[in-house]
C-alpha cells in the first residue's frame, strides 16, 4: 500500500490518499474543514495517482469532514470530473459526512456528475468498501 499525506500551512493533515492495491481502490479520507485549494490539490493528487497507475475505484471517505465544500462543487464538475475520467475512474463510492453542510455539498456534487461516473453515497465504511467489491 502506498500513502500520502496532504498537510496544511499549520502541519495538519487535511487528507490521506492511500492506494489500496488488494482491494483495488483508491482510500480518500478528508479531515477537518476544506478550502477550495485543499479541495484541488486532493482532488489533482487522485488524477496524478490514477495516471501513474490506472485505477477505476475511489473510497471517498468524509467521516472525518466538517462543513460544506459546493464552492468547489463547480471546479469539480468542470475540471476535476473530465480529468479522473480520462485517468480511468468509473466507481465512486461516497461515504458521507456526520455534517449535514458536508452531506448536503455532497449530494450537490452527485446531482452534478452522478451521471458522468458509477456514484454512490454510503453511511458507512464497511457497505461503501462492499458496493465497491461488487463493481468489475
Amino acid at each position: 500500500m502506498t500513502t500520502l499525506s496532504l498537510k496544511r500551512g499549520d502541519g495538519s493533515v487535511y487528507l490521506t490518499v492511500e492506494r489500496n492495491r488488494t482491494a483495488g481502490w483508491i482510500h480518500a479520507n478528508w479531515y477537518g474543514h476544506q478550502t477550495i485549494g485543499s479541495i484541488m490539490d486532493g482532488g489533482l493528487t487522485y488524477v496524478d495517482m490514477l495516471r501513474q497507475e490506472p485505477c477505476d475505484k475511489l473510497l471517498n471517505d468524509h467521516r472525518n469532514l466538517q462543513g460544506a465544500f459546493t464552492e468547489a462543487n463547480d471546479w469539480i464538475e468542470q475540471v476535476w470530473t473530465p480529468l479522473i475520467i480520462g485517468a480511468g475512474l468509473r466507481y465512486f463510492a461516497q461515504v458521507l459526512s456526520p455534517d449535514i453542510f458536508g452531506q448536503l455539498s455532497i449530494e450537490n456534487l452527485q446531482l452534478r456528475i452522478g451521471n458522468q461516473l458509477h456514484m454512490h453515497m454510503f453511511d458507512s465504511l464497511e457497505n461503501a468498501q462492499d458496493w465497491l467489491r461488487a463493481q468489475e
